[in-house]
């Protein structure tokens, strides 16, 4: 049964004015209209709602039930109009960025931080493989990607990018490993003190994998990860040191219990804007882009 809530809304306004004549007057109506639709409600129910009281009706059971449930139907019917109006004059704006794997999450958060205070900002954040956030791009799903280096060259993709930033790398670790590294100086200590490095996806590995080589350390690797955040909280709870780009370290604190290891200035970690070539009317993607520009 499809409930008629027109029929509904007159049962509701004579239970409230306490009798049909009340109600005809409240409603502008005639009585007989208003007492046949409170009698097609009721038998579309199943049961009489109201019982002749005095000069006026009253709720039986059943209607003390139904008059309960239509207060709150027509009380939210009541607020729907301001709240609509509260919603369209405060309209969302909604930023879908994607984070390529590999990249430091935190360096990430600090070039978002100019956008991150928009009004009515709703921020969507997904992580995955380039190839499938360079194709949700394409496609319009997303606004905005993160990535390590530039996409590659495909003119069926439709997007450009550009370098945002490039910071040098410094590696970090709890007291008691930079403490012991003061008998093999940085960088040499690497080779002793348990290592997390971030996983091959990210470019920032082949760089460090590369000047590892240069300087002819065999890193003592312990752990490697995708997430840059998450390989500060193991850091901090002692499992090990490990690189951060200087932008993540200067972000909001994250490094908290963390003590400089060594600077290292040869390594940099470079992160990349990419956009849909029809998406630059994005307010958040131009703004991003123009307090970014190096």
């Amino acid at each position: 049964m499809t409930l008629n809530y027109r029929h509904l809304h007159y049962f509701w306004m004579v239970a409230k004015e306490g009798g049909f004549a009340r109600a005809a007057e409240r409603m502008d109506m005639a009585i007989q209209t208003i007492s046949a639709q409170v009698r097609e409600l009721e038998k579309d129910l199943g049961h009489q709602l109201l019982k002749p009281a005095g000069r006026g009706v009253a709720l039986t059971e059943a209607g003390q039930v139904a008059f309960a449930k239509a207060e709150e139907i027509f009380q939210i019917g009541q607020s729907l109009p301001e709240l609509v109006r509260a919603v369209a004059g405060k309209p969302v704006l909604h930023f879908r960025i994607g984070l390529c794997d590999g990249i430091s999450k935190l360096a990430v958060h600090a070039l978002l931080k100019p956008v991150l205070d928009t009004e009515n900002l709703h921020l969507t954040c997904h992580e995955g493989e380039p190839e499938q956030l360079l194709a949700e791009l394409a496609l319009h799903h997303l606004d905005f990607v993160f990535a390590g280096q530039p996409p590659p060259a495909n003119p069926n993709l439709r997007v450009q990018s550009r370098m945002l930033i490039s910071s040098e790398v410094d590696w970090y670790g709890a007291s008691k490993w930079v403490k012991k590294s003061h008998v093999n100086h940085f960088p040499q200590c690497l080779a002793e003190l348990p290592v997390l490095l971030p996983t091959g996806h990210s470019r920032l590995r082949v760089d460090l994998n590369y000047w590892f080589e240069q300087l002819g350390i065999v890193p003592h690797v312990v752990g490697e990860f995708e997430d840059s955040a998450l390989m500060s909280v193991f850091a901090a709870r002692g499992s090990g040191v490990f690189p951060v780009s200087r932008l993540g370290v200067y972000d909001t604190g994250t490094l908290s219990g963390l003590r400089l290891l060594g600077r290292c200035d040869a390594v940099h970690e470079a992160i990349h804007g990419v956009w849909n070539v029809r998406g630059i009317d994005h307010p958040l993607v131009v703004d991003l882009l123009e307090r970014l520009a190096v």
